[in-house]
């Protein structure tokens, strides 16, 4: 069983983690900025749909690259669309509601540190692998720990870090 330090509401695996030099685990750009959207569009007035270019020019991501983003955020039931002059996009749920994991798993699929965790069939070996209970207890580390993060804990600490700043805009 792998042994976890809580530090600011953070799991962090104890003892040396082994990793190649510039060698990281990676959340890509789809879902850091699938995140950024559903955050602008929790940070701004609920009752007005917020248009893409609006949003676009506030995060400094493409018009094009967030029109691709809220299909994936409106097929996951996340966001909602209205047509329109008047019409924008608007947060579908709560911010309490929705949790990291599931905007990852929109953004990205399925969290899976290793292939044979998320798809045990593409390994000959899984029956017999030793690491691969490390692998899944890890996995479910990570999917446990995001789950238990919702948009609005995100906003919460991020208006209290800026409160302690004096900074009183948003941009991430």
């Amino acid at each position: 069983m792998l042994d976890f330090a809580v530090r600011r509401g953070i799991f962090y695996p104890v003892g040396n983690v082994i990793r190649k030099k510039n060698e990281t685990m990676k959340i890509s750009t789809k879902g850091r900025y699938g995140l950024r959207v559903l955050i602008d569009l929790a940070t701004h007035d609920p009752g007005k749909p917020r248009m893409l270019k609006d949003i676009a020019q506030s995060q400094q991501i493409s018009d094009k690259y967030i029109s691709r983003l809220v299909i994936d955020l409106r097929r996951a039931k996340l966001i909602r669309s209205v047509r329109g002059v008047n019409g924008g996009f608007y947060l579908a749920k709560l911010p309490e509601e929705i949790t990291l994991l599931e905007i990852l798993e929109t953004m990205e699929g399925p969290i899976s540190v290793v292939d044979c965790v998320h798809s045990p069939e593409k390994c000959k070996r899984q029956a017999l692998c030793p690491a691969r209970d490390v692998w899944t207890e890890l996995n479910e580390g990570i999917r446990e720990l995001t789950r238990n993060i919702t948009l609005d804990d995100i906003l919460n600490a991020y208006r209290k870090r800026n409160a302690e700043l004096g900074i009183s805009d948003y941009c991430i």
